[in-house]
This record gives structure tokens, sequence and C-alpha cells, in this order.
């Protein structure tokens, strides 16, 4: 199977190095993106947003032959529902990273805006929550991987129009949530619990993790998603 990566925020391809080689002794063809304008300057990266994002990854799944799994992590999330509303019949499942298939209309999050660009924030800007698993060695290791992005990819509204992606089939590799925990939060938060909810196949499976599994516990990512994409 062709697998899509793609990373959330401040993340590139490389965000991706530990689970690719478990990926590929599975059998599977692995594109890792790195999505435009990461690490650009404002002057080159100010007319970017989410569209593009998307429409990078739709060229992706259109130079392949056949239908791909799509792999969103965080902020990847939306551009992979993004593919999937583009291109549903050439999705064969979207797996989602610690993150949520989003509504029509909306975004990823706000953060803060410094020269034209969104740059990484630095680990201890996140809660507890998410980051309580990256150790020291972690942190140091992975805050130089990072690059700024777009100032609009993160505010910009998703576009979402065709109703067919309710049909690709979809996991949410949850990092603290199992199916049960997922749908009591989820169902808080309209209209979020609508978008799921009209998805006719979707699973969710505990992680076990924080927000950034592929850092932090990169072998047993690497396991859910192959189990994702033999269903």
């Amino acid at each position: 199977m062709d697998i899509i990566l793609i990373p959330g925020l401040w993340l590139d391809a490389s965000s991706w190095d530990e689970v690719i080689p478990g990926l590929e002794a599975a059998g599977h063809r692995v594109y890792p993106l790195t999505m435009p304008g990461v690490g650009a300057p404002a002057s080159e990266s100010a007319d970017i947003g989410i569209a593009d994002w998307v429409d990078a990854a739709v060229q992706v799944v259109d130079s392949l032959p056949d239908s791909c799994v799509v792999v969103g992590h965080s902020g990847g999330g939306n551009v992979a529902w993004g593919v999937a509303d583009a291109r549903p019949d050439r999705v064969a499942r979207v797996v989602f990273v610690d993150t949520v298939p989003p509504p029509p209309g909306f975004d990823i999050s706000e953060f803060p805006v410094h020269d034209g660009v969104v740059p990484f924030p630095g680990w201890d800007h996140f809660p507890d929550e998410d980051v309580h698993d990256l150790d020291r060695e972690t942190r140091e290791r992975t805050a130089p991987l990072t690059s700024s992005v777009p100032a609009r990819v993160p505010t910009d509204p998703i576009a979402l129009e065709n109703r067919a992606r309710y049909d690709v089939p979809v996991t949410l590799l949850m990092g603290r949530l199992d199916q049960d925990a997922f749908t009591a939060e989820i169902d808080q938060w309209e209209p979020f619990a609508a978008e799921f909810h009209a998805i006719s196949d979707a699973e969710v499976v505990r992680i076990g993790s924080a927000h950034w599994p592929q850092f932090s516990v990169p072998s047993r990512l690497t396991e859910l998603l192959n189990a994702a994409v033999a269903h």
C-alpha cells in the first residue's frame, strides 16, 4: 500500500524518520511530506494557506497508480481530511494521529505570529498532557528539527464540500483516549461531533502516549499504523 505521511505544524518529512522503516518492512511504499512554506520567510510564504497544503498532498495522491492511505498528525489531520474531501475515490483510509476530522470552516489553532510567520513556540508552551512523555533528551534532539510555518496555515478555515468523504474509512490513533472515552469527549464539541458521527466507518485506537508519538513511542505508532493500513 502507498502511504502518505503528513506532519503537523512546524515539522517536515524527517519527523517520520523513526516510523518509516517499520512501515517499509511491512511492504508499504511511504511518502513523507514537507509542506509548502515550512521554514520559509514571510516574503516567500505569506500567500500560502491550508488550501495550498491540501493541494500539495492531493498532487501526491494523483501521482500514485492506485488508492492510498493518508496519515495526518495533529494539524496535518486537517490536510488529510481535505485530501479525502478532494479525492474520496483515491483514498483507501485516513489515519488521524492524535487529532480529529475537522468540520467545514474550522481551522487548526491560533499561535503567535513573528516576522510574518508562526515559529515553533517551544516544548514548554504546551500543557503537560501533550508533552509529558518527551524526556529532556528527546526535547533537545527534536526542537532543532522544527521550522516556522506560513502565518495563514494554522488559522485558515478548511474547505470541505464533498459528502463522499464520509464514505472513506477512518482510524483515529489517539494518544490517551480509547473509543468510549473519545466518544464521550467529542460529543461535547459540536460540530466536531457531527463531523465524526457522519463517517460511516470510523474506529478509535488508544496509543498510550502524549501528542507526539512519532518521537516518544515510534515503535508503538508504527505498529498501530500497520494495523490500520491492514484493515
